[in-house]
């Protein structure tokens, strides 16, 4: 499979990730959990959520295409995030990679995690999946189709999905466009945004 795979709408894009297998420097892993993001007020799939709403810019310019890059940004200013861009090139739309299986390297993802996270968390959470596959902000836009790519990306059709709101985000905080796995013990638990609106009051 190629990048054209994700040539499609974020929600789309998030279920053809799931399955995934994500390889990055010595760690390899099959991608569990993501959450999918939007654009623009009028773009195809207006998201008040993404780093993209308020238009193309210097940090976010990867979510506007070709599918298929990698988007980095750091949460909190600390920790790196990956998100996989998709649609088509020059619309905003990506997909963040929020959990991981470690199914090869595990004894280098342990290292750079440390010895006292157990397995099923090693690449728990964004953060975490960055962390143990060595995924820095230096990789933002790099071509995750390309065998020479630090990071590269394998889609496989999978089944068992699950879907629900997002986590942590304060706006459209109800949309359902996070997706797991059902089962996984490495799947986050959800957290709601104490800045979001009362369940129910927000799309």
């Amino acid at each position: 499979m190629s990048a054209g795979q994700l040539l499609v709408d974020p929600v789309e894009a998030a279920h053809r990730l799931l399955g995934a297998t994500l390889t990055g420097r010595g760690v390899g892993g099959i991608v569990v959990e993501v959450e999918a993001y939007g654009g623009v007020p009028d773009g195809p799939w207006p998201d008040a959520a993404a780093h993209s709403y308020r238009g193309l810019s210097g940090r976010n310019a990867v979510m506007f295409g070709p599918p298929g890059r990698l988007y980095t940004y750091r949460s909190h200013g600390i920790h790196v995030c990956a998100n996989v861009s998709c649609g088509p090139d020059g619309t905003a739309a990506a997909v963040l990679l929020r959990a991981a299986v470690v199914t090869d390297g595990v004894d280098v993802a342990q290292d750079r995690r440390g010895p006292a996270v157990r397995t099923a968390g090693l690449a728990r959470g964004p953060g975490n999946l960055c962390s143990a596959l060595g995924i820095t902000m230096a990789d933002n836009g790099i071509d995750l189709f390309d065998a020479d790519s630090p990071v590269r990306l394998t889609l496989r059709a999978t089944d068992g999905a699950v879907g629900g709101p997002r986590v942590g985000v304060s706006q459209a905080a109800d949309r359902p466009w996070r997706f797991w796995l059902a089962g996984r013990p490495e799947v986050s638990a959800y957290r709601r945004s104490p800045r979001a609106p009362a369940a129910g009051a927000s799309d």
